[in-house]
């Protein structure tokens, strides 16, 4: 197979007003044909109920700012921004109670409208409410101001805040912060606000174990059971650089233990030692090591352990000593679970029905997350990188390296950094997000500059990094180029309102995730309206920023379709917090569409048991619809796909038949995590 490869065209990144909140898509009734005006600083008071829509316009010209909050006195609602069009450019909600905010920027000239329904499903829910414009004005062309309209959505005393820093050649550009690190002490977020960087984390987790071989103490090359024994033996070996690339063929985790119905992320506790047990259970890779890229938590967690089995110290320790001691990094730690102390922390939030939750970090994160920096750290991080005094130019380059797999593919990661470009120049970057943390650094080596995010609420877009960096770094930047047909762009901004709907007719098809093949993302157009839907969930709208990426309007999330050498659509790669998944485009023979009988899902009912996790899945039939339900993750309808197989839930169950067809099993696959096998319970 070819190389995937991006059709080069100029574009901008989402904004803050294309961006939703959350994955609420809820009817929102009978809606009356009168609207109101929104007026800067004029608040208005007003009461609905379930099945109402209230409506209100905003007259803008293109690309202004817009920022409004509605602050819910006494019922929960949702915001919904139309385009001049019709077309829903953005989806707010999710905090049940007091101010939410919403807003950015305009893409054309006309008349925006704000819909604002009861959330929820309780026909019976009415209240009251506000809702105020507090903003309109010109997109900033100066980026310090553009920075500030991007974080204004979090730049509240009642909100969770946000930091941002930016420099170039040892010069810091801009830093501010906004918001609120700590809501219940009114403690704002400052620049030496320790914050979970999440997965951001994993660079520092790379740049260990290459110090531990700079020292001779490792090799990349080595059996990972050279230095951790215990590990089992599989048929192929994982060697070190297996684990900081991606690609070792191990169980994820985080997956792996939601299959069990433990969650994470309402606090349950796993310990780092689980890791060790889990791969112990596995009972074969997932994919020969060095084979295929597979964002992997699990392995990260292993690297840690690597690096403490070979300097005979804790990690939170070894980096402390051997890190961020000797680069004066003294806000930033390893935080060894998620029972310590962080002195100066941002806590974590996200919305819920009765207000802004704390939810605390993910346990066994150490390796794969579990750092927590500060801004100015950060830019000192970046600036070794530069000009290492800790660690070599060498190694350093080799992280920022893709790493190529068997088959010739690059992957575009190298040691826990992602390795692309952007504007013509090329980019390092990492994403991050723990439970509610969120993080993005990049780092543009020629010409030496960054730029940092943080945020401690969940909502938080952390992408908005590089539309940041294509400010501030306008002048490196590539803003005028020729595609490969000669049709270039007058003025390096992509319009969606020129976007031909037609264009997109070479996308429509259905794409299986590498990481989990049996996962698919099926593209589809309506006339000028654009649609995903992936396995057994909601299809969900997407626009287009671009000739080949769109964005999606109700999660944080993008795709970029990707072409091979012949200029054919061969697949995509979908970004989300930080993370990047490739997908291969399937043929143009969908399966046939399965439309399973009352007999055919009296086949899947029973009990069934997995001795890797330990846990028990029950599926009964009910009001003709195949029901799964497990302890902790209670009851989920299913969705069938192809023959024997349905999703639900984000899992998708493959059923195995014997040879008299008698279902006698099926395989659970959870994104990164697969072919977890059920045996039913006789």
């Amino acid at each position: 197979m070819t190389t995937p490869r991006i059709r080069r065209r100029t574009h901008r990144f989402p904004s803050p007003l294309l961006l939703a909140a959350l994955a609420i898509f809820i009817a929102a009734g009978q809606a009356s044909p009168q609207a109101t005006e929104l007026q800067r600083d004029r608040t208005l008071s007003e009461t609905i109920a379930a099945g109402d829509t209230a409506r209100y316009t905003i007259d803008a010209n293109e690309n202004e700012f817009v920022l409004g909050e509605v602050n819910q006195i006494s019922v929960d609602v949702t915001i919904r921004v139309m385009g001049p069009d019709g077309t829903r450019l953005g989806q707010f909600g999710g905090l049940g109670t007091g101010v939410e905010r919403f807003g950015g920027r305009t893409s054309a000239e006309g008349t925006y409208t704000v819909q604002v329904f009861v959330a929820g499903d309780d026909e019976d829910a009415a209240g009251d409410y506000e809702i105020t414009l507090l903003r309109h004005e010109d997109v900033a062309t100066d980026p310090r101001r553009l920075a500030d309209q991007m974080m204004a959505r979090f730049d509240s005393p009642e909100s969770p805040g946000a930091a941002v820093r930016v420099w170039r050649d040892g010069r810091t550009l801009y830093s501010k912060t906004y918001g609120m690190a700590n809501l219940a002490y009114e403690l704002p977020f400052e620049s030496d606000t320790r914050t979970n960087i999440g997965s951001t984390s994993k660079q520092f987790t790379a740049f260990a174990i290459m110090l531990q071989a700079e020292r001779g103490l490792l090799s990349l090359d080595d059996d990972i059971r050279t230095h951790i024994p215990e590990l089992p033996e599989f048929d192929e070996t994982i060697q070190v650089r297996h684990l900081i690339t991606h690609t070792s063929g191990l169980r994820e985790f985080l997956n792996l233990v939601r299959m069990t119905g433990r969650r994470l992320d309402h606090g349950d506790w796993i310990d780092r030692s689980e890791l060790i047990d889990i791969v112990q259970r596995q009972p074969a890779l997932q994919n020969a090591p060095g084979a295929e890229w597979n964002y992997n938590n699990t392995a990260f967690g292993l690297a840690a352990t690597i690096v403490e089995r070979t300097s005979g110290q804790d990690f939170h320790v070894f980096m402390q000593e051997h890190v961020f001691g000797p680069l004066g990094m003294t806000g930033s730690m390893v935080r060894p679970s998620n029972r310590h102390i962080v002195p100066n922390n941002s806590e974590g939030y996200t919305p819920g029905p009765d207000g802004y939750r704390q939810i605390g970090d993910l346990g066994g994160a150490v390796g794969a997350g579990s750092v927590y920096s500060t801004i100015e750290d950060l830019q000192t991080w970046v600036e070794n990188y530069a000009s290492p005094r800790v660690g070599t130019p060498e190694s350093i380059k080799e992280m920022m390296t893709s790493y190529v797999l068997t088959d010739g593919e690059e992957t575009g990661y190298g040691y826990g950094l992602f390795v692309d470009e952007q504007g013509g120049l090329r980019r390092v970057h990492h994403g991050g997000a723990d439970v509610a943390h969120r993080s993005m650094l990049a780092y543009y080596p020629e010409i030496n500059a960054g730029v940092t995010t943080q945020s401690n609420h969940a909502q938080f877009n952390s992408n908005m990094a590089f539309e940041l960096a294509a400010a501030f770094f306008k002048d490196a930047m590539e803003t005028e180029e020729e595609d490969e047909g000669g049709e270039g762009e007058a003025d390096g901004e992509f319009d969606a309102e020129d976007y031909d709907p037609e264009a997109f007719d070479e996308y429509v098809g259905r794409y299986a995730l590498d990481a989990a093949p049996t996962f698919i993302l099926t593209f589809t157009r309506e006339e000028d309206t654009f649609y995903t839907q992936a396995t057994g969930q909601q299809r969900l709208e997407i626009v287009p920023t671009s000739d080949s990426t769109f964005r999606l309007l109700a999660v944080e999330a993008s795709v970029t379709f990707l072409r091979g050498e012949d200029e054919e659509v061969e697949g995509l790669t979908m970004y989300q917090n930080g993370a990047e998944q490739h997908a291969t485009r399937l043929g143009e023979d969908a399966p046939e569409e399965w439309e399973p009988t009352a007999d055919d899902l009296a086949d899947f009912a029973g009990r069934f048991f997995s001795d890797e996790i330990e846990t028990f899945y029950t599926f009964s039939v009910e009001e003709g619809v195949l029901t799964m339900y497990q302890r902790r993750l209670g009851s989920r309808p299913l969705t069938p796909g192809e023959e024997d197989n349905f999703s639900g839930d984000g899992l998708s169950f493959v059923f195995e038949r014997d040879r008299n067809r008698e279902v006698i099993g099926f395989y659970l696959s959870n994104g990164r995590t697969r072919d977890v096998r059920f045996a039913r319970v006789r």
